[in-house]
């Protein structure tokens, strides 16, 4: 991953903030970004910092240490706040039958992984990393204090993949554990997981009493639960064979109750659902309902969208059968099941409790809203010479901009995976190509021409921008790195003054988002799902294919009707601009 200059970010950043500035915040902006990048300053010391780290033999990216930073040190919630969700395309599967293909799917995804012969994702004739591979099974986030661990295989006392034969099962809040995987390291049969988990179903009918199902206590904030973590290992020495046995599973799966009304409940229940049938903190939770429809839940500090569309691509591109077979699989009978019990006291039964009756006040207080365009698609905009993610950015700010009255901060995620262990880069779609677009278009004196025109020139001025991002040529990351360089390591490096960079007009309205925004193009997911970054904010997940546009809305009540407003207008601007664009395309072949 390039490595930009200081001063190439610096004025990056200044040109990227300045259009959601006024005048006095661009020159204060100006004037702390002068002296954080001064000859002697801060920021010089901190980038030679980063520069001599990223020199250093074995280190794969300047980026290792931020994803840990970034991720791990959050305090928040992870459920809702920072979990993703995909629906799955439906099935005629019965629940047991859906979840045994989807395991059964899996593991043949991870017995391939684990002989290398899973070809990497090609983009333009370059492969992409695959790094994020490590974090797919057996990988659990475990709270802390200060800064969150990771629980994975592939690390230095045991390097290769984990040879877990189990998964843990949830049902009406009890846990199970299930070995899906022989003595002899082979899958299950279909029969066999279908038989296993059927006697899950049954010794599971009498739904728990909401004090014991210890996968609540993942809701809440990481010191929290941390704590809370503390008190069951010191409660009794069985719950670290507990802890144990969930951390080391190859990955969870949630037999819901539910047969979800529509596709905004099933996505709902995806994201939060009965946190008492959940581990939040588990990288890869399957979830299927009592119908056979079912989805994922993936935590996201190892894992970004592009990697699990390729598990989930992988699973469900061909038969659950043809999966079972090419994974070595052989019937074995009934799969060992057995009960994951904590024993608690009566300080942590109330905690366990409070912590799921808090998080289902705050999911009640997430406003979400499914949108579906079947008459619109990424061929459609193709079509029309424009590019389908500058199409939908676009039509995104004239919604906004007609539902709140304004354009605000806008954050969407870009893909860098061609580098090695690259993720993702943070781009902040609003330029003055943009906020020139959005006043034509309500502009009754402007024709037909000028909206055309300034729609061309903030298409163009967006694909440049996304294409500055996947190069690597993005100030964000870079200058957040260098505050965690700071916090971290500051008075050893004798550069403990305070950064006012970092307290800026500028930095903390760039990143103050009213929409977040992410793809994940798949055909074998309906829905893509987050919730939102902030009490203001619009959390936008879009699956854009060529012949539909999927999209999930998600952002706190309190401001609901804005998001629905917001939905009504995206309706609209998204025939007015194909309009516009048809009509430009008319005149041209004239």
């Amino acid at each position: 991953m390039p490595l930009p200059s200081l001063d190439d970010t610096c004025a990056r950043f200044l040109q990227w903030c300045s259009p959601l500035l006024t005048p006095d915040e661009l020159a204060a902006t100006e004037a702390a970004v002068a002296a954080f990048a001064r000859p002697g300053g801060p920021g010089r010391a901190l980038h030679a910092e980063l520069e001599r780290y990223d020199a250093t033999p074995g280190v794969h990216s300047w980026l290792d240490a931020f994803w840990a930073s970034r991720y791990l040190g959050r305090r928040d919630r992870i459920a809702l706040n920072a979990n993703f969700i995909f629906l799955f395309e439906e099935s005629d599967a019965g629940q047991a039958a859906r979840a045994a293909g989807l395991i059964a799917s899996a593991l043949d995804y991870k017995v391939r992984l684990d002989a290398e012969a899973i070809e990497p994702i090609m983009q333009r004739g370059q492969p992409l990393s695959m790094d994020q591979n490590r974090f797919l099974f057996s990988t659990t986030r475990i709270p802390g204090q200060v800064q969150d661990t990771v629980r994975t295989p592939y690390n230095e006392p045991s390097p290769g993949p984990s040879s877990a034969r189990h998964i843990v099962v949830f049902h009406r809040g009890h846990m199970f554990r299930m070995d899906v995987v022989g003595p002899e390291g082979q899958p299950h049969t279909l029969d066999d997981l279908e038989s296993g988990l059927d006697a899950i179903l049954k010794a599971g009918a009498d739904r728990a009493a909401p004090e014991t199902s210890v996968g609540r206590l993942t809701t809440k904030a990481r010191a929290a639960w941390a704590t809370s973590r503390d008190a069951l290992l010191a409660c009794d020495p069985g719950n670290a064979t507990a802890l144990d046995t969930v951390e080391t599973a190859l990955f969870c799966v949630c037999l819901d109750d539910l047969t979800a009304a529509d596709v905004k409940e099933a996505c709902d229940n995806l994201l939060h659902g009965d946190s008492g049938n959940r581990w939040f903190d588990k990288s890869v939770s399957l979830i299927v309902f009592a119908d056979g429809s079912a989805g994922i839940n993936i935590e996201h500090c190892g894992l970004d969208g592009t990697t699990v569309l390729s598990l989930v691509d992988d699973m469900l591109g061909a038969p659950a059968a043809e999966h079972s077979a090419r994974s070595g699989a052989r019937s074995q009978g009934v799969p060992a099941v057995r009960p994951i019990t904590f024993t608690l006291d009566d300080d942590l039964r109330a905690d366990v409790l409070a912590a799921g009756d808090e998080f289902s006040a705050y999911a009640a207080a997430t406003a979400t809203a499914p949108l579906s365009f079947s008459d619109f698609g990424s061929n459609r905009a193709k079509s029309l010479r424009i590019s389908p993610d500058a199409f939908v950015q676009l039509a995104y700010q004239l919604a906004h901009n007609r539902s709140k009255g304004l354009v605000g901060a806008t954050y969407e995620s870009i893909a860098t995976r061609q580098y090695r262990r690259g993720r993702t880069e943070a781009m902040r779609v609003i330029t003055p190509e943009i906020q020139a677009f959005v006043q034509v278009m309500d502009d009754p004196a402007a024709d037909p021409a000028a909206r055309l025109a300034a729609l061309r020139a903030a298409a163009d001025r967006h694909v440049a921008r996304a294409r500055d991002c996947q190069a690597g040529r993005a100030p964000e990351q870079h200058l957040w790195e260098l505050q965690f360089i700071q916090a971290r390591r500051g008075e050893e490096l004798g550069i403990t003054e305070h950064l006012d960079l970092f307290d800026t007009p500028g930095w903390l309205i760039t990143r103050d988002d009213y929409l977040s925004t992410s793809s994940a193009p798949s055909t074998h997911i309906q829905y893509f799902g987050f919730g939102s970054t902030s009490n203001k904010c619009i959390g936008i997940a879009y699956v854009l294919l060529p012949d539909r546009f999927n999209v999930y809305l998600s952002t706190p009540s309190v401001v609901a009707d804005e998001m629905h407003s917001f939905a009504g207008h995206l309706r609209t601007a998204l025939t007015e601009l194909q309009d516009l664009l048809a009509a430009d395309g008319s005149l041209a072949a004239r």
